[in-house]
């Protein structure tokens, strides 16, 4: 077996959906199912439970995502240490939204290309309520998100910045709101919620905090989903403001600061804290820690 083989094995055991592994590690299906057979004979156990509706670890699985990890992670410590030269060697797996890519890390990226160009940076983007999910799986070393209620003990998290979370009307479809005595009737406004994450949670509490029971429209993934469903009239939703600023559909929206407000959102980059023996993770880290100190007042 080879690290490549190991590192498709993490990641196949960290998504456990076949396809998804396919496509995001560049390699064909048929490829996948013969590295992931190839590593079974060596293992001499079988890997992963598999039928046509789902994929899972066997318990040797388990124990040989340990072994992949360790492993993976010793190897990129020997190759920057066999080096003749100071320059850091690599790859660093990052996850985030579309927002966060133009809001979030430019100049992070700028200053870590900068100083290290010789470390392959590998982005991931998509909904940003799966970004503790991805990182906790594994899946990635970094990834940029909003702060929880309760950080596991176990993530390291950096503050980057501060976002109200807004409710948005359609500017072109009024009638889509409906209003009674002045305000707006929540029972009666088709509403469009996160499907799961911060975002859901706050939306939620803060209907119950007010003892209303919304109408819920729909429920999807991503705030750039949420912001063209109301941009074409089908409801309210709840997105933070930065998403929105960045969005090139925000003049279809008017924005509403709700009485009381949601809770704001706290979004910073995060990684799990043995991830920083990396010596990858803990330079990208170093850049994010001093920029989040030059921001501050």
């Amino acid at each position: 077996m080879n690290i490549r083989e190991l590192e498709l094995f993490r990641h196949l055991a960290s998504t456990l959906h076949f396809a998804r592994t396919s496509v995001e590690c560049n390699i064909t299906a048929s490829g996948l199912t013969r590295t992931i057979q190839r590593l079974e004979s060596e293992v001499g156990e079988p890997l992963f439970f598999r039928n046509n509706r789902s994929v899972s670890l066997t318990p040797a699985g388990k124990l040989f995502k340990e072994y992949c990890e360790e492993t993976i992670s010793r190897w990129a410590t020997l190759q920057n240490c066999l080096q003749n030269d100071t320059a850091l060697r690599g790859e660093l797996a990052i996850y985030c939204s579309v927002t966060a890519v133009f809001s979030i890390l430019p100049r992070l990226f700028a200053r870590f290309r900068k100083a290290h160009p010789r470390v392959t940076l590998r982005m991931q983007t998509g909904d940003a309520a799966r970004a503790l999910p991805r990182l906790q799986g594994k899946e990635v070393d970094i990834a940029v998100a909003a702060l929880p209620d309760h950080l596991p003990e176990n993530i390291d998290f950096v503050t980057l910045a501060k976002t109200e979370l807004v409710f948005i009307l359609p500017k072109n479809s009024p009638e889509t709101v409906v209003y009674s005595r002045g305000a707006i009737d929540w029972e009666k406004t088709p509403v469009i919620l996160p499907s799961e994450g911060l975002g859901r949670l706050r939306g939620e509490r803060w209907f119950a905090d007010k003892g209303v029971t919304p109408h819920v429209y729909a429920q999807v993934s991503g705030n750039e989903a949420i912001i063209a469903l109301v941009g074409m009239g089908c409801g309210v939703g709840v997105v933070p403001q930065l998403v929105l600023e960045k969005n090139s559909l925000r003049e279809e929206v008017q924005v509403l600061h709700p009485r009381p407000p949601l809770t704001p959102f706290t979004v910073g980059v995060c990684t799990l804290a043995r991830s920083q023996r990396n010596p990858v993770v803990r330079a990208f880290w170093e850049i994010v820690e001093e920029e989040a100190a030059a921001s501050q007042p």
